[in-house]
């Protein structure tokens, strides 16, 4: 049976044959940290029927104290059997869940809940599919305490000295089996960072995966005592992880981003939807790239682009057009390249959106495609041609989204309000600390 063709009698079949022993209800906070409880098969059919309730007042953005009763509601489509258990005797099994409130309505701060919104926002715009292909990136290091790589491998290498490798193919025999189909994986740039493309899908299917992807790559690499990290930037001197985000609309099969005989193959709605990504992006950008350490990344010089243009072949732009090849209309797509993998993949997946269909809405103009690598420029050079960039810190980019009417709006009040309140304690307690390079720079000389 392919993945997203379950019903509810058919994950009851499915335990009862595979003699599943538990099954694990998962749903993300609005950091998207996975968070999960199991229950027996004796009470899966009341489960999948009423959902579960739980206490979500200790759940990051979620209720208040007063408020706290919530509802996980298995979706049953999602459900899977977690293969990297092999070894133990009880079949685990999975499914997402969207959270409720008591009386049965979309609780508000579930980020599962706010990306359904924005696609249904998609549908009244006159569009029936958003699909997107991730590109994450990460990091094998020995242990979860230094950042000690496993492999000194460059881009593509064919064999790095290391456990990679291995790693890398078990994890996509995993994915496999669980229905999440993978496009191809390699050795990244850095020493120790590897990357494993899934193939493109629905947004809500495709966040799913993201989060399913996450957790497989460090259950696989825990199982031989290494740790996997998608911090953005966990070593000085070296390319960071991103996600880079391919994107494009379709409606009754037909990919709304392709118009033969135009610029680059892209139709008047692609060219709006990329306007309204590039308008928006330093307003999304707390959610797409949400630590501190994201910004650690997007510095000049390590292929994580911060200037706000576009391109065909120019990798330091914001947003590339991967070139057409005829006969592939349905691949005509543009990529998003500033996100990171430590993102929260409904939310992020829900800003971009948002911030396209605001470019469709109201036909944003796009400015000229720019080739230029925009590493070699001089800030003088930058402000001459009217170029911008990202925000260049945490707090940066939440004083530009604090400031966003459309970036409230896509994320409902209540998430909103709860990421800013989140993102505001994180910065207050990294800008209270003293680093070791404060320590070594001033201290034997003041």
């Amino acid at each position: 049976m392919r993945k997203r063709d379950y019903s509810a009698q058919d994950v009851l079949k499915t335990v009862k044959e595979k003699e599943v022993k538990f099954i694990k209800f998962w749903f993300v906070d609005i950091l998207g940290q996975v968070k999960s409880f199991a229950v027996t098969p004796d009470e899966l059919p009341s489960a999948m029927e009423d959902g579960m309730g739980f206490d979500g007042s200790s759940i990051e953005g979620f209720a208040r104290i007063f408020e706290s009763d919530l509802i996980g509601k298995p979706d049953p489509s999602t459900f899977t059997i977690l293969p990297w258990r092999p070894g133990e005797k009880a079949v685990v099994g999975r499914m997402f869940c969207d959270v409720l409130t008591p009386d049965g309505k979309p609780y508000e701060g579930c980020p599962r809940n706010i990306l359904k919104k924005n696609l249904e926002m998609m549908k009244k715009a006159g569009f029936d599919a958003f699909n997107v292909g991730p590109e994450l990136e990460y990091f094998y290091f020995k242990n979860d305490k230094s950042p000690e790589v496993m492999d000194e491998g460059g881009y593509f290498d064919l064999m790095p000295l290391d456990l990679g490798h291995d790693l890398r193919r078990d994890t996509i025999l995993a994915l496999q089996e669980m229905g999440i189909p993978v496009e191809y994986s390699h050795h990244e740039v850095a020493p120790g960072q590897h990357e494993i493309d899934l193939r493109y899908g629905p947004a809500l299917e495709m966040a799913d995966d993201v989060i399913t992807y996450k957790a497989t790559v460090k259950a696989i690499a825990m199982q031989s005592d290494a740790y996997a990290s998608f911090m953005p930037k966990p070593i000085s001197g070296v390319n960071g992880s991103g996600m880079h985000t391919h994107m494009s609309l379709f409606n009754k099969g037909k990919n709304a981003f392709y118009k033969e005989g135009e610029p680059y193959h892209l139709s008047p709605e692609a060219r709006h939807f990329m306007a309204g990504v590039l308008k928006h992006s330093a307003e999304i950008c707390a959610i797409t790239n949400q630590w501190v350490n994201s910004y650690k990344r997007l510095i000049p010089g390590y292929e994580a682009p911060v200037y706000i243009v576009w391109g065909q072949k120019n990798r330091s732009a914001l947003v590339r057009v991967p070139m057409y090849k005829p006969g592939q209309e349905k691949a005509t797509r543009i990529e998003l390249r500033f996100p990171d993998p430590a993102c929260n993949p409904y939310l992020a997946f829900s800003v971009m959106l948002a911030a396209g269909l605001e470019g469709i809405k109201n036909k944003y103009p796009l400015k000229d495609a720019s080739e230029i690598d925009m590493f070699k420029l001089s800030p003088e050079e930058m402000k001459k041609k009217g170029i911008d960039t990202l925000p260049g810190s945490l707090i940066e980019a939440i004083h530009v989204a604090e400031n966003s009417d459309f970036l409230r709006s896509a994320l409902g009040e209540h998430v909103f309000e709860k990421f800013m309140e989140n993102k505001k304690i994180e910065w207050d307690r990294y800008r209270t600390q003293v680093s070791d390079y404060e320590l070594n720079a001033y201290l034997p000389i003041l």
